[in-house]
C-alpha cells in the first residue's frame, strides 16, 4: 500500500455513544441499534464483530456511501464489547485495530475468530468498542489525521 495510503489508513475511528440513536435528526423516534456514520466523501466497506451465544462471529460487509450512515445491528445490543473494521473502497487505506477476526472477500458471516486462513478466509485487524452495555452505539469514521480520534462515551442512560 502507497505511503499516502497508509497514513491515512491510520486515521482512526470516532465513537459517540447514542442513548435511543436520537443525534442524527431529533425528529426521529428513538432507536436501539449500532450505526456506523461515514463522513468522508468515499464508498466504504464496513465489518463487524461480536460475541454471540454461540461464540464469536464477524459479518460484512456494508457499503456505505460518502456522508451517510448504516445500521449494522437493529434493535437493543445484546454484547458489551464490538468489533470494527472498514476499507475506503475509493482511496485506498482502512479504518483497523489490533483484534485480528476473519473476514471474506464477498458478504459474509463467519463463526469464529482464529484460523482464518486454514479455514479459507482473511485475516483483519479489528477495532474493539466498549459499549459500556448501552442499549446504543454509534461510530462515524473520519478523515482525521493519525491518531485523531478516540473513543468518547455518550451522556445517555441505556
Amino acid at each position: 500500500m502507497r505511503a499516502a495510503a497508509r497514513r491515512r489508513a491510520a486515521a482512526l475511528l470516532g465513537v459517540f455513544a447514542l442513548a435511543g440513536a436520537a443525534s442524527t435528526v431529533a425528529a426521529t423516534p428513538a432507536r436501539a441499534d449500532f450505526r456506523v456514520c461515514n463522513a468522508t466523501q468515499s464508498l466504504v466497506g464496513v465489518a463487524i464483530g461480536y460475541r454471540a451465544s454461540t461464540g464469536w462471529v464477524t459479518e460484512g460487509w456494508w457499503h456505505i456511501e460518502g456522508s451517510t450512515c448504516k445500521t449494522l445491528i437493529e434493535g437493543a445490543l445484546s454484547s458489551r464489547y464490538y468489533y470494527l473494521y472498514a476499507e475506503d473502497a475509493e482511496r485506498g487505506g482502512r479504518w483497523d485495530g489490533p483484534v485480528n477476526m476473519c473476514v471474506a472477500e464477498r458478504e459474509f458471516k463467519i463463526a469464529g475468530a482464529g484460523d482464518c486462513f486454514a479455514r479459507g478466509f482473511q485475516r483483519a485487524g479489528f477495532q474493539e468498542y466498549d459499549t459500556r452495555e448501552q442499549a446504543s452505539w454509534m461510530v462515524q469514521l473520519t478523515d482525521e489525521p493519525a491518531g485523531g480520534a478516540t473513543p468518547v462515551p455518550g451522556t445517555g442512560a441505556r
